[in-house]
C-alpha cells in the first residue's frame, strides 16, 4: 500500500481580511445566504475596504470564500438611533467609521450554506472581540436578524419569540448562535430591515462587553495570564458495529470540548482498535492490518470534526500501513484545517510481537495557533531525549495518547511524564482507554488514569497534578494551563532545570533527515 497523503485530507482554513478581489465570491455567498434581499455593490465593498480593512474579515476554506464579517467603529451614545441600520452604517458605505470611537458596531455577517454546521460563525465572533481588546474598545453590538420568526409570527409577538429563543424554548439559526457567543439581549428593533421578510422586518439589539477595557488607554490593555484549555478524554473501549458507531462517540467528545471553548482535545492511543470488533476476528498482525483499511476514514473524520468543532484535535494514534510496513501514528487535527503526524518512535515488545510495529525516526514540533507542541506517543515518554529534543524545538505542550493493560504500565506513562514536567518545564497531558475487548488479542483490557501535569513549583497545582480522572470510568477533564506562568516559572522558577543543564559536561546527540543536532 502506498503512504497516504494526509495533505489531501486537509482544509485549508484561512481567516483574513476582505480583498476587493473577493467582490464576487462574496455577492454570490450573499445572494445565497439572504435571498430576495438586496446585495451590495463594488462601491460599497471598496468603501468598506478603504475606511476600515481591519473590520471586514473573511474565512476561506480551500480557496472558497466560506464567510465574511464587517463591522465599523462608533461613538457608543445611549440615544443613538440604533435602530436605523441606514444610518449607523452610512447605508453599508461605513464613512462615518470614527477610529477615536468606544464601540465596535457589526454591519453584517454571513456563511455560506454549504459550510453552514462548522461554527464559523463563532470564529468570526471571536475574531470581532479579539479586535475590541486590541483596540481597547468598550464593546461590541450587533442589530440581528431573527429569520426564523417568519414561522411562527402568526401565533407570537416579535417579543415573545427572543424571549423564548433566549429561554431555549425555540431555536433561531441567528439568534441563538449569538446569545451562545456572549452576547445580551438588549432590545427588539422594528423595521430594521423592511426587506427581510425572514424576520418581517424586525432586528435583536445585542451588546458583548469587553472586559480588558481601559477607559482612556491607547492601547492594548495586555494579559497577565496566557490560558490554554485542554480537554483530555478518557475513552471506554466497547464493541461496535461499524465506523458510524465510532464516529458518533467521538463526535459526544468533541461537541463537550467545543461547548466549554477548548483548543485541545487529546484521544488515547490505538482507540481506532474498537474498529477490530466488528470486523471478521482474525491473526492480530493481519487484525491491525486490516485496521488500517479505515485510514482514510479516520482522516476525514478528524479533519471535518476539527474545522465543525473549532479545537485542535489529537486523535489519539491509529495504525497505518506505509509500503507494506505498518506504523503507530497519533495525527494532530488543526483547527485551522490542517494535519500533522508523528510516528511512535519506541516500540513495545508485545507491539513487534503481536503486531508487527515498525518505528519512526523523527521527533516532530507543531506550529499551533496556542503555541508550539509535541506529540509522544505512550513508551514515548518514557525516553527523557525525547522531551529534550522537543524542547529545544520550542515544545512547551506534550501530548501524550497511551494505551496501557495494568497499573504497573500507567504508572510508568505517568511517573515519566511527571517526570518530563520537572525536567524540562513543560506540561504534559495524558489520555488513555479503558474498558475491554473480548476477543481482541493485545486490545483486550485497559487501565487509565488521564490527567493533565505540570512542573512542581510554587505557583503550580499541588503534587504538579493540575487535573486528573478518577480511574477505569469513561470520563473527561477540562483545565486550563497558562503559558505565560510557564515562561516566568522559566525564568525565576526555585529551581531551573531547562536553563541549569550542564552542557558542558553532557549533551543529548541526534540525527534527524540525515543532519545531526544536539541539545
Amino acid at each position: 500500500m502506498e503512504p497516504i497523503d494526509h495533505k489531501e485530507y486537509e482544509w485549508k482554513t484561512v481567516l483574513r481580511e476582505l480583498r476587493i478581489e473577493d467582490y464576487d465570491a462574496l455577492i454570490e455567498m450573499q445572494r445565497a445566504c439572504f435571498p430576495g434581499m438586496e446585495v451590495w455593490t463594488r462601491e460599497h465593498i471598496e468603501s468598506q475596504i478603504k475606511t476600515f480593512p481591519k473590520g471586514q474579515i473573511v474565512i476561506e476554506i480551500d480557496g472558497q470564500l466560506a464567510a465574511s464579517s464587517g463591522c465599523m467603529i462608533v461613538q457608543y451614545e445611549p440615544n443613538m438611533a440604533w435602530h436605523n441600520w441606514k444610518a449607523i452604517s452610512d447605508n453599508g458605505y461605513i464613512r462615518n467609521h470614527n477610529p477615536k470611537g468606544d464601540t465596535l458596531y457589526g454591519i453584517e455577517m454571513m456563511v455560506h450554506p454549504e459550510y453552514r454546521g462548522l461554527k464559523l460563525s463563532r470564529r468570526m465572533y471571536d475574531a470581532r472581540k479579539e479586535l475590541c481588546r486590541e483596540m481597547n474598545l468598550a464593546r461590541m453590538i450587533i442589530g440581528g436578524r431573527i429569520p426564523g420568526y417568519h414561522k411562527v409570527a402568526n401565533e407570537v409577538s416579535a417579543r415573545e419569540y427572543v424571549e423564548r429563543v433566549v429561554a431555549k424554548a425555540y431555536f433561531d439559526p441567528v439568534l441563538t448562535a449569538q446569545t451562545a457567543n456572549g452576547f445580551a439581549l438588549q432590545g427588539l428593533i422594528p423595521n430594521y430591515l423592511p426587506s427581510d421578510e425572514a424576520s418581517c422586518g424586525y432586528a435583536t439589539f445585542l451588546e458583548w462587553r469587553n472586559l480588558d477595557y481601559k477607559a482612556g488607554a491607547k492601547r492594548r490593555f495586555h494579559h497577565l495570564v496566557e490560558p490554554i484549555r485542554i480537554t483530555v478524554v478518557q475513552y471506554e473501549m466497547r464493541a461496535i458495529r461499524s465506523f458510524e458507531e465510532f464516529a458518533q462517540q467521538c463526535d459526544f467528545f468533541l461537541d463537550v470540548a467545543s461547548d466549554y471553548k477548548s483548543d485541545f482535545i487529546l484521544f488515547p492511543e490505538l482507540f481506532t482498535t474498537q474498529l477490530l470488533s466488528c470486523v471478521e476476528p482474525t491473526r492480530p498482525g493481519l487484525a491491525a492490518r486490516r485496521l488500517a483499511e479505515f485510514t482514510t476514514d479516520y482522516l476525514e473524520y478528524f479533519s471535518e470534526r476539527a474545522i465543525k468543532f473549532n479545537v485542535n484535535v489529537i486523535g489519539g494514534s491509529h495504525f497505518v500501513l506505509e509500503n507494506d510496513t505498518l506504523y503507530n501514528i497519533s495525527y494532530l487535527f488543526g483547527r485551522d484545517g490542517s494535519i500533522g503526524k508523528q510516528y511512535k518512535i519506541h516500540i513495545t515488545p508485545s507491539e513487534r510481537k503481536w503486531w508487527g510495529i515498525e518505528p519512526g525516526d523523527k521527533v516532530e514540533v507543531f506550529d499551533t495557533d496556542c503555541g508550539r507542541v509535541a506529540i509522544q506517543i505512550c513508551y514515548d515518554i518514557e525516553f527523557p531525549e525525547l522531551t529534550r529534543i522537543a524542547t529545544s524545538k520550542g515544545a512547551e505542550m506534550i501530548f501524550v495518547p497511551y494505551n496501557t493493560d495494568t497499573r504497573h504500565g500507567y504508572l510508568r506513562v505517568k511517573t515519566c511524564a511527571q517526570a518530563r514536567c520537572v525536567e524540562n518545564q513543560v506540561y504534559v497531558a495524558i489520555s488513555g482507554c479503558t474498558g475491554n475487548l473480548p476477543f481482541v488479542e493485545n486490545a483486550d483490557i485497559h487501565y487509565a488514569q488521564s490527567g493533565v501535569f505540570t512542573p512542581c513549583d510554587a505557583e503550580f497545582a499541588r503534587d504538579g497534578i493540575a487535573a486528573e480522572c478518577n480511574p477505569n470510568v469513561e470520563t473527561i477533564v477540562i483545565h486550563d494551563v497558562d503559558l505565560e506562568m510557564l515562561r516566568r516559572h522559566r525564568m525565576e522558577g526555585s529551581v531551573q532545570n531547562w536553563n541549569d543543564r550542564r552542557k558542558d559536561l553532557y549533551q543529548v546527540r541526534f540525527l534527524e533527515d540525515g543532519e545531526r543536532g544536539y541539545v
